[in-house]
């Protein structure tokens, strides 16, 4: 039996809380420590927190990091242990996203990192530099507060591996493992036995198959143990971190921690036989390659990862052997819905210490969506709660106004969600008493604190002064009206549901006798703000928006995910409902419609937005695409006209993107113009020269599509 090897990931950091973070970071050591492990990996740049962004660039940003790397130095915690900690490094003025592995109030090694992330939701190169000397190293002289700790003026900077008494140790910084010719290819041929993979990997639905897929690849041809640690949260922005933490030998995943918990801190760790990689690596053609290598210079050090003789674990170590036959547990994505938003949400009401959440509730399923969300929320904090988890109970106590001393636990979801969630619905003349009976009996079944009101009294009051002040009266389509009043008309009314969400959000805590506010929340989903379905600065505009990456496709799975899992068979009428903004009047003979709004459907948005963002379309390489993939169902002309409707809605709403709400990210064709998507907002929204060479290739262009009807009506 070999080593016990402890990777502590889900380390729930936050961006630029220095004290929370060493508290954390010193917790995970302290229990690896416990379980017999010498050997602790953390996430990347865990002291400040991955999402600083520009704070990066500021000298106190690392000069804290020093400060917070000091204390863990001096602390008797990280004696005995070889610990891989992640904070920033000026070398020679220039910034890095850098590993330092200390053991024994020393520092062995800053291993700066070679390939950063630098597009989609990561713009690392803004900050950081990469380090472009592969295989070199440098000296590095120290602040003098860590010279009084380690008594080292200087130490190694850069690309080299740690030789110990028993094994090699290298260090992998996240976005390496992902690139093409990945570091632990070259130092694994060098003898270097065991990686470690410090990570900042943000949840997208479906993503944590390619994740493991690629820490599986690295060792099933290489051989080697593969330690890989993630953040678990929201440290401040957009994104959750899902953890999820792993260990892997030779192409087998032996451990794996939680994708989505309210834990601050969560230690992963297996046991394993370091024999076994030896094994994995007697082959002729890798000890050829092997033999021609390059040489990582090796920092070398006296200490053993391993007692050197053949001991059995004790029995608190006992179930950490690593299983032949574990499995690695994949989230469904309607599951991953509800519980990586859930904790998203969760994360943001207790770090802006408000008291709680104000939902405009419709009675159409996005606010739905988001009232589930929360409701499952509540689930992972009455779970959280009955196994005695200290900080949820205190942060629940604080938001929901009880003493610290007091023995209030939240225990039951229903009963927290009436204490610290909010719903309205606010209904005109247009709303139907069908979506109104919908909303009241969601908040009945969630347990939210539920207001039903009719702002007709406020939408005339506006209407009334348009016409006193213009001496015109606006009307809607269906009583004779231009569809210039008709939009002016509907985007009033969303506009004021805005306005009046704000005021019950601040004042509904006084009302119940509470200090404080509530945050309010969006329920735009991703596909209507790719099309620019929605009104600007109306209830859209919140203060943050846990469904705004997700697709409407998604979502309906998720409501009917959670009609047996949450059990809550109202769920079911919402999934029959026609999705309708319910800002025009009903008639006979009329019924608005979200997807006839559009002109096109929920399911044809979420194809657009993968071409344009996932795949790089522009206007023509999409109609190409799309001509492949549904000329069976529709001539090269409808394809046509569907690409340049989109592309004409989706250039001439790019405003509306600017003032997104802060959006969960859990799509990866999200439009969100303030961190992922960045692209112009000021359109030629014709696209003249595009549409003109689409509408000459489809003239050309055989009908595919009454080919199949024929064919079809032949058999």
């Amino acid at each position: 039996m070999g080593h016990l090897i402890t990777v502590a990931t889900s380390l729930n950091q936050w961006a630029l809380d220095f004290q929370g973070n060493f508290e954390r970071i010193l917790a995970s050591i302290v229990i690896a420590k416990n379980r017999g492990a010498r050997l602790r990996v953390g996430p990347e740049l865990e002291i400040p927190g991955y999402g600083c962004l520009d704070h990066f660039l500021e000298g106190d940003t690392v000069l804290h990091s020093w400060e917070v790397l000091a204390k863990l130095l001096s602390s008797e915690e990280a004696v005995s242990i070889v610990c891989d900690i992640g904070m920033p490094v000026v070398h020679k003025n220039v910034i890095y996203n850098c590993r330092i592995i200390i053991h024994d109030r020393k520092i062995l090694l800053i291993r700066p990192k070679m390939w950063l992330a630098n597009d989609g939701n990561y713009r690392e190169m803004r900050y950081f530099t990469p380090w472009m000397k592969p295989r070199q190293w440098e000296d590095h002289y120290l602040p003098r507060i860590i010279q009084a700790v380690t008594k080292q003026v200087k130490v190694p900077f850069g690309d080299a591996v740690i030789s110990t008494s028993d094994t090699c140790i290298g260090v992998e910084l996240c976005e390496e493992l992902f690139t093409p010719a990945s570091p632990h290819i070259l130092m694994g041929l060098d003898g270097v036995e065991i990686f470690t993979n410090s990570s900042g990997s943000h949840h997208e639905l479906r993503k944590l198959y390619t994740r493991v897929e690629l820490i599986k690849e690295a060792t099933l041809k290489l051989g080697g143990v593969y330690l890989y640690a993630n953040q678990q949260g929201c440290d401040g922005d957009r994104l959750y971190y899902d953890g999820c933490a792993m260990i892997a030998v030779n192409g087998r995943i032996v451990a794996q921690g939680s994708q989505f918990s309210l834990n601050d801190v969560e230690v992963v760790s297996a046991t394993i036989d370091i024999e076994d990689v030896r094994a994995h690596r007697s082959k002729a053609s890798r000890s050829m390659q092997a033999a021609g290598a390059e040489r990582y210079h090796r920092i070398e050090t006296s200490f053993a990862l391993s007692s050197g003789k053949f001991e059995i674990p004790g029995d608190d170590t006992l179930a950490l052997v690593e299983r032949k036959d574990f499995e690695v547990r994949y989230h469904r994505p309607e599951e991953e819905i509800a519980l990586g938003p859930a904790c998203w949400l969760w994360d943001y009401l207790r770090r802006s210490r408000t008291q709680g959440y104000f939902l405009p509730l419709s009675g159409g399923i996005d606010s739905c969506a988001t009232a589930v969300i929360v409701h499952s929320m509540c689930r992972l904090v009455a779970e959280a709660s009955n196994r005695g988890d200290k900080s949820v109970i205190a942060d629940a106590r604080r938001m929901t106004g009880e003493p610290e001393d007091s023995s209030y636990i939240p225990s039951d979801p229903v009963e927290f969600a009436g204490r610290i969630f909010h719903s309205c619905y606010m209904g005109t003349e247009n709303s139907s008493l069908e979506t109104r009976q919908r909303a009241k009996d969601l908040a009945q079944a969630i347990g939210s604190y539920h207001v039903d009101l009719n702002m007709d009294t406020v939408v005339s009051a506006v209407r009334n002064l348009f016409a006193i002040v213009t001496g015109n009266r606006p009307q809607f389509r269906v009583q004779g009206g231009s569809g210039a009043e008709n939009l002016a008309l509907q985007n009033i009314q969303a506009r004021l549901r805005m306005v009046i969400s704000y005021m019950f959000a601040q004042l509904l805590p006084w009302v119940r006798g509470k200090n404080g506010g509530l945050l309010v929340l969006g329920s735009a989903n991703v596909d209507e703000s790719l099309r620019g379905y929605l009104t600007k600065y109306d209830c859209s505009s919140a203060d943050i928006n846990p469904i705004g990456g997700i697709s409407k496709t998604d979502l309906k799975k998720f409501i009917a995910y959670g009609v047996n899992a949450f059990n809550m068979p109202i769920l079911e009428s919402f999934l029959n409902a026609v999705p309708t903004a319910e800002l025009e009047p009903i008639t006979e003979t009329y019924v608005q419609s979200d997807e006839a709004d559009m002109g096109m459907t929920y399911d044809e948005l979420s194809v657009f937005g993968r071409l344009r963002k996932v795949e790089k379309c522009g206007p023509y390489s999409m109609f190409t695409k799309l001509v492949l993939e549904w000329g069976s169902v529709l001539s090269p002309v409808q394809i046509a006209e569907k690409v340049k409707l989109f592309f004409f809605e989706h250039a001439r709403n790019r405003h509306k993107m600017t003032t997104l709400t802060p959006a969960y990210h859990a799509e990866s064709y999200s439009p969100d113009d303030n961190r992922f998507d960045l692209r112009p907002f000021l359109y030629p929204s014709r696209f003249p020269w595009q549409f003109r060479k689409i509408d000459e290739v489809a003239a050309a262009l055989p009908d595919r599509s009454q080919k199949t009807v024929d064919r079809k009506k032949t058999e």
